[in-house]
């Protein structure tokens, strides 16, 4: 079977896959990694653990649950290998898959109906393997950054109402029905990048948005005030300085915070260590997700949503 990519502009995609390019540590050089390639009996042919969304699924949320189906091996995402889209042959169906780096974690793997074999491979050796050009691209750039990344979460805060509308201290505007699907939507998103510390500003929406994944971790929900639209307009250097604290803490963590912090803040970070960030809307409930490695970021990828495509 022979599959060409397709410019993502040139048609609409109606069937969406997840996946990634899982890696390790190898066993016996530790200096060096593997990545994993996966048979499918199906199709006789060799590439990266990737599936269709199920209904009501995000990518992000996919990849990790494709990843363990297929392999048996939990895995943490990383940063975005971006998308490919092509045609399905035989039908008249466009299909896009949206590919991570993935940390694998733990489990092993257990062939099943899926998947019959997976091989561990140097990633220089993986090309000979994969079946298909558009795995050759995703692996390319895979190879293009050092895998072993760590991560940062900023989010904005989901859905409050409007602020004019609200009696009382804006400060305690809380969620409202649509921002609290939106903070429940949140939590698998984000425990798929590792999240493990929760951070949010002073305000009620900020910390309403991620006290699901508090609640899930059994953490509480650090308040940081330097990061409020007041305080960081008052002072951006030290509300930038608090989050480059926070990067370097260790950990996966998510910061949430509010729409006029957010921009400046990435786009001052993605300046100062020369990487350039997507060009796309802060909408409530969205989520930056910066990859570093050492203390300096190497990339920075958005998530529009945390619903699943064509929610609201």
């Amino acid at each position: 079977m022979s599959v060409s990519p397709v410019s993502d502009n040139a048609m609409r995609a109606n069937i969406f896959a997840a996946g990634a390019v899982l890696w390790r540590r190898n066993p016996t050089a530790r200096n060096r990694i593997e990545i994993a390639v996966v048979h499918r009996p199906r199709y006789d042919d060799w590439s990266f653990p990737k599936g269709k969304l199920d209904p009501g699924e995000t990518p992000v949320v996919a990849a990790v649950r494709e990843i363990e189906e297929e392999t048996g091996i939990s895995a943490r995402l990383g940063r975005s290998l971006g998308k490919v889209t092509y045609p399905v042959p035989g039908h008249r169906k466009l299909k896009r898959v949206d590919y991570w780096a993935a940390a694998a974690c733990s489990g092993r793997f257990v062939p099943n109906d899926e998947v019959d074999e997976l091989r561990w491979l140097a990633p220089d050796d993986a090309y000979a393997a994969l079946s298909y050009p558009m795995d050759h691209t995703v692996l390319r750039r895979f190879q293009a950054l050092p895998p072993d990344t760590a991560t940062v979460l900023i989010v904005r805060h989901a859905k409050a109402g409007s602020r004019k509308n609200h009696r009382g201290d804006d400060r305690d505007r809380p969620l409202d029905a649509a921002g609290r699907a939106q903070a429940q939507a949140l939590v698998p998103q984000l425990l798929a990048f590792g999240a493990d510390s929760v951070v949010a500003a002073d305000r009620a929406r900020c910390v309403q948005t991620v006290q699901p994944l508090a609640d899930r971790l059994g953490v509480e929900v650090a308040v940081e005030p330097s990061l409020t639209e007041e305080e960081y307009g008052a002072d951006p250097q030290l509300g930038r300085k608090r989050a480059l604290e926070l990067a370097q803490r260790g950990g996966v963590p998510v910061i949430c915070s509010q729409g006029k912090v957010i921009p400046d803040l990435v786009r001052w970070w993605a300046e100062h260590d020369g990487v350039v960030a997507p060009n796309t809307r802060n909408r409530k409930g969205s989520t930056w997700v910066l990859s570093l490695a050492g203390d300096r970021l190497v990339a920075v990828d958005h998530i529009d949503s945390p619903l699943p495509p064509g929610a609201a």
